[in-house]
């Protein structure tokens, strides 16, 4: 009795703290999306237990942000079957599409037709070649097998594969069917960042790989570049719609700040009336904005 006595006024003192804290970052990032031509969900997870979220619970399409759940699939299928990131998957040149960005393609051609489980994450990850991820998902059993391992690993059901690539290729509205929140995404990070990464090989070096990642480099990661964070991130990134809009720009993953402060955050951006660069911009300010109130900038 004493014991929950103690606990009830140690958390009468702290909570306060911490709620202050994120309803100053939620005020902020509500203000800044505010009037903003565009559908913007954010989540934020620090230090792996306070929580902001707005629009949070909201489904966004994760365009190749689907590429982080599903490289953690293709890890759990490499450590079940006492496999390794090195062992060699096989594929057809026929089945690599050409009006699809890929730049695995553009710099071996249909040439190749074998490469490690390792090199096709790298560019999947690092890169977000769509080839190399569809080579990835029928290596798990396509989009049921991914569904089914991600829910062994314990991937929200919020968080959803519905279309490959060769899928999305045939009819881009199809990419909505891979969906999810900004808040379960955050978690996913989250865990990765505090758990998984050091759970086995190919998880850790699916960690490298993303602090490796060279899109969207003007998004989430552009007000870091000058500091001495470490961030670890996918992109995603959209079509031009018929009513001229852009259908989504995403970026989400996990920031570790000099100061011991850890955080992962997910921004999507849907139905944009700017271009690319503006929308690439929101992402930055509210990276900025976080960033700033953590590291106590003004």
């Amino acid at each position: 009795m004493r014991k929950l006595l103690f606990i009830i006024i140690y958390l009468s003192f702290i909570s306060p703290a911490f709620a202050g804290g994120n309803k100053a970052i939620e005020n902020a990032l509500q203000e800044y999306i505010k009037g903003k031509d565009a559908r913007i969900g954010i989540a934020i997870i620090i230090n792996g237990k306070d929580t902001v979220s707005v629009n949070g619970n909201r489904d966004f399409p994760m365009m190749s942000v689907v590429k982080f759940p599903l490289a953690l699939t293709v890890a759990n299928w490499v450590d079940t079957n006492n496999m390794s990131l090195s062992d060699t998957v096989t594929f057809s040149g026929k089945s690599l599409k050409e009006d699809t960005y890929s730049p695995m393609l553009k710099k071996y051609g249909k040439s190749r037709n074998a490469m490690t489980v390792r090199e096709l994450l790298e560019w999947s990850l690092v890169e977000s070649d769509n080839n190399a991820a569809d080579i990835l998902l029928n290596c798990v059993g396509g989009v049921s097998g991914a569904t089914s391992k991600m829910r062994q690993i314990g991937i929200s059901d919020e968080i959803v594969i519905g279309a490959s690539e060769e899928d999305m290729h045939r009819d881009p509205y199809l990419s909505y069917l891979n969906r999810t929140t900004p808040l379960a995404m955050a978690q996913l990070f989250d865990r990765f960042n505090n758990e998984m990464r050091n759970a086995s090989q190919s998880y850790s070096e699916i960690s490298v790989m993303l602090k490796q990642c060279r899109t969207g480099l003007d998004r989430l990661a552009l007000p870091l570049l000058p500091t001495n964070a470490t961030i670890g991130h996918k992109t995603g990134t959209g079509f031009p719609t018929p009513e001229g809009r852009i259908s989504a720009v995403n970026d989400c993953g996990y920031v570790n700040l000099p100061n011991g402060t850890r955080y992962s955050i997910a921004v999507f951006v849907a139905d944009s009336g700017y271009d690319m660069a503006a929308t690439s911009a929101i992402i930055a300010e509210i990276s900025k904005i976080v960033w700033k109130r953590l590291t106590k900038q003004k």
